[in-house]
């Protein structure tokens, strides 16, 4: 369906993610952002797990080989579609020929391109997401590349009004629900003290308590955050134990480690708190050399974030069903008015 013009390093075919293989080493991977996957793809209605292109360098550029209908949803990176501007998380039909370009976000880090029925790349231990430590998965286990073509799944047929439609983002529809950046823009994400919390004494406080740069040492597999070093009271010794995205690990040198999609699947370093995972999303959007400050929260405030966001995402696809419903009624008429004449 589409060719790749233009791209940068780390741009890859990702889903929601590779689910029942840790135990044997495979790491879940996905979208770094998996909120703003699962919308692009509903405002296509396809299913929220289909695969779509995740970019994060930039410019990125592809042509269209033929008619189909596309969503781009996460960071606003000044679409521009055969020289014509696009909002931020919209949905539209495009044409072959069509030329798209993504270029460096106005904000966040991350853009999602979802196509009607979803990017078609072989299906790898349940998912079609790259693994990029791993050398499978996704577009032969690798970076898209100049020149790669895409091609969509069968079956995915999204009809949408030829202007295009959209939705209001994350942050401004569900800002009630999540915390506000504060009075110095820094990202605030909740956690909750995790295994060895109380082996850090009065560390523990001051974890939550300071701001953390997200270090250049950063990728998918894990954010290393910069401060003030934090460390247990007494020297720890630990076996591996398994790991998940959002689990915070604090390695001798006493510099946080926030686990992410790629995360390693076992470990040793003592783990001070886990991020919910409602706000990793928000994390994925995080560029480097960004500043987070970790916030206390219990787990009802975390199922409180989760059903506003089930919420607003039951709202993508309603409104969704309804756009195409009516569409397929308007051109219903004209054929029988045609067949009338």
């Amino acid at each position: 369906m589409m060719e790749i013009l233009a791209t940068g390093p780390l741009n890859t075919v990702q889903d929601l993610g590779r689910f029942g293989y840790r135990n044997v080493g495979v790491t879940t991977s996905g979208a770094m952002d998996p909120l703003a996957l699962r919308a692009a793809n509903l405002l296509l209605g396809n299913a929220e797990t289909a695969a779509a292109v995740e970019v994060q360098t930039f410019p990125f550029r592809l042509r269209f080989d033929q008619d189909g209908a596309i969503a781009i949803t996460g960071a606003d990176c000044r679409l521009v579609l055969d020289g014509v501007p696009l909002p931020p998380w919209w949905a539209l039909p495009v044409r072959a020929g069509q030329v798209l370009e993504l270029t460096a976000p106005v904000s966040g880090a991350r853009s999602y391109l979802a196509v009607a029925g979803g990017i078609d790349v072989p299906v790898v231990l349940g998912s079609r997401s790259t693994a990029l430590r791993g050398d499978f998965g996704g577009l032969d286990g690798r970076a898209l590349q100049q020149g790669d073509r895409l091609a969509a799944c069968a079956g995915g047929v999204a009809d949408l009004p030829a202007a295009g439609l959209g939705v209001v983002p994350p942050e401004t529809a569900l800002a009630a629900y999540f915390p506000a950046r504060d009075e110095t823009g820094t990202l605030v994400l909740r956690a909750l003290p995790s295994g060895e919390y109380d082996l850090f004494g009065r560390d523990a406080e001051r974890f939550w308590a300071q701001e953390w740069k997200i270090s250049a040492q950063s990728n998918r597999t894990g954010y290393r955050l910069s401060g003030d070093a934090i460390h247990p009271d007494t020297p720890v010794e630990m076996r591996s134990h398994g790991l998940v995205p959002g689990v915070v690990q604090v390695p001798p040198a006493g510099e946080p480690i926030i686990q992410m999609s790629d995360a390693n699947t076992a470990g040793g370093y003592p783990k001070i708190a886990g991020v919910i995972e409602i706000d990793l999303w928000r994390l994925g959007q995080a560029r480097i050399g960004s500043r987070i400050r970790l916030e206390r929260s219990d787990v009802a405030t975390a199922i409180a974030a989760e059903k506003a966001v089930e919420a607003w995402l039951s709202d993508i696809r309603h409104t969704a069903a309804m756009v195409t419903d009516a569409l397929a009624g308007m051109a219903g008429r004209q054929g029988r008015n045609k067949d009338e004449d």
